[in-house]
């Protein structure tokens, strides 16, 4: 009876917890029993005015809608992480990619107009030299125009020759302290490395001018050395700061063959794998056969091609 009147009560079951009993003593005569199992319960009102929590569990439907809710609200979360990151990425590239430009324009500017005024004070200089020594129709100085075009050559061939010696003995030596930054990333459109641009400069500025205020045979091999310095300074700016480091854009120069493994061989020398070898510039290519780099200078112009080729597919 009191089972029935516990499964018709009007409250639903609350949860229940299980209790053991002291059996009473059996008589002497009686068998051992199993211990009985009692199931008390208690409404769910009864249970909270005592303080008792009770347990609740989800369907496991319901668990997986709310699974799946967390799991949707991660992955929006992370995806919209993704998508930040992405788009300062691009931020960030497009931003170095607009100074970059602008650094180039910079250089390019200058350069340029170095060049344009070194070429014409270099070649008025020359033909207004010569017009002199033809004045009043006298005698042809026939001597000293050879030996001055004859130095112009001789003074650009052995500046690769003193740029090697020095770049060598004294810019990765005494004066690295100015040369590194032309081994480190360029912040900015010139470096320190610069300076020796300039200080290449005055003694070619100082023989062209003193060959061009005197006559005879010793000022024409001034103005010649000067002529062969200044010639040498501007091939090299073509060469080494367009060509190689492409701080200004060079033009069909970079599809002449020789130039392209002049600029491969100087590249081999920012790698420093042959002890910085070649220090030299338009005899860097030997340079490196001297000391067995022949094959490392062809894979670097086979990889100067591939670059050279998806930039103008882009």
């Amino acid at each position: 009876m009191a089972v029935a009147r516990l499964v018709a009560a009007p409250f639903p079951l609350a949860p229940c917890r299980v209790r053991r009993l002291r059996p009473a003593l059996p008589p002497a005569h009686a068998g051992p029993r199993p211990r009985p199992l009692v199931l008390v319960l208690a409404p769910p009102a009864a249970a909270a005015a005592r303080g008792a929590v009770v347990p609740s569990r989800a369907a496991p439907e319901d668990e997986a809608v709310v699974a799946g809710e967390a799991a949707d609200d991660g992955d929006d979360r992370g995806g919209a992480e993704a998508e930040a990151e992405a788009e300062a990425a691009r931020v960030a590239v497009a931003a170095r990619a607009a100074r970059k430009q602008s650094e180039r324009r910079t250089y390019l500017v200058a350069a340029v107009m170095s060049s344009l005024g070194i070429t014409s004070m270099a070649a008025a200089a020359v033909y207004y030299r010569f017009a002199w020594q033809m004045e009043g129709g006298g005698e042809i100085p026939v001597t000293e125009m050879v030996g001055t075009f004859a130095l112009s050559v001789g003074a650009a061939v052995g500046m690769e020759f003193w740029a090697r010696w020095a770049h060598r003995a004294l810019w990765h030596a005494s004066l690295w302290h100015m040369h590194e930054s032309h081994h480190r990333p360029r912040d900015g459109p010139f470096e320190l490395n610069d300076v020796f641009a300039i200080v290449n400069a005055v003694p070619a500025m100082s023989l062209l001018a003193y060959g061009f205020f005197n006559r005879g045979l010793v000022p024409g091999l001034c103005f010649g050395a000067g002529l062969g310095i200044t010639l040498f300074g501007m091939a090299y700016m073509f060469v080494h700061d367009g060509l190689v480091h492409r701080r200004f854009p060079v033009g069909p120069i970079e599809n002449v063959p020789y130039f392209r493994r002049v600029a491969a061989a100087h590249q081999i020398h920012h790698m420093d794998k042959f002890q910085g070898v070649p220090y030299g510039l338009f005899l860097g290519p030997k340079e490196l056969k001297e000391v067995g780099g022949t094959e490392e200078l062809e894979k670097e112009i086979k990889k100067r091609i591939r670059r050279r080729e998806v930039l103008d597919a882009i």
